[in-house]
């Protein structure tokens, strides 16, 4: 169930990714090409953590769905909302700081020991298998996940906002709500998995990544 619902999700976000770059290549705006690569690496984190749960575990999987999932997917989303909505030169600045950190997410998470044998058989993923504390990646992962959080759901419920002052385009209120609300369930589905139920976290992801795509295809 686990494996299907992950590459599912994964098939959604790939089309959402495609789409969205598709979109790019007649527009050229840069919240584009960033909301594309952020659907990309959502792509490679479902469809990781599905071969995961179809194989058996190895590192170099393991250390994909870490760094694309849990440490990148939702800073680069939220990177996407601030090219859109903040000044293009403070844009480019954030920019910068986030690929240099990237690059350091990148080497801490290949370098960094794997202990696959903290993982639990059946179970959705964990950052368990990296040390804990300096000696692994698993500190970087809150800095990301916060900033890239605030910025996607703020970002779609600000723009809400405007939307429903200004009274003239209704339908792009609903779409970033939607937006927000599909940014939050996946956040929400580790949670759910925490409290036992284990299945929650792949459910969310899919439903996330459907109502986000269902507001973008809103706001147009």
């Amino acid at each position: 169930m686990a494996i299907v619902i992950s590459l599912l999700a994964a098939g959604v976000s790939l089309l959402f990714g495609l789409s969205v770059l598709n979109q790019y290549r007649v527009t050229r705006q840069p919240y584009q090409l960033v909301w594309a690569g952020g659907l990309f690496l959502y792509f490679l984190a479902t469809l990781s953590q599905g071969l995961v749960g179809g194989t058996e575990v190895n590192p170099t999987l393991y250390r994909l769905w870490y760094l694309a999932g849990a440490v990148m997917v939702a800073a680069y989303l939220g990177m996407g909302s601030l090219y859109l909505l903040a000044p293009r030169r403070t844009a480019h600045i954030i920019m910068v700081i986030l690929g240099a950190a990237t690059l350091f997410a990148l080497w801490r998470v290949f370098s960094a020991p794997v202990d696959l044998s903290q993982l639990v058989p059946n179970e959705p993923l964990t950052g368990k298998a990296f040390p804990s504390g300096l000696a692994g990646p698993r500190l970087l992962t809150p800095f990301f996940n916060i900033f890239g959080s605030l910025a996607l759901i703020g970002g779609a419920l600000y723009s809400a906002l405007v939307y429903w002052r200004r009274r003239n385009m209704p339908h792009r209120v609903v779409s970033n709500i939607l937006i927000a609300v599909g940014a939050f369930l996946p956040a929400a589905g580790g949670t759910f998995s925490r409290l036992g139920y284990s299945d929650a976290q792949y459910i969310l992801q899919l439903l996330g990544i459907v109502i986000i795509y269902i507001g973008f295809r809103r706001s147009r």
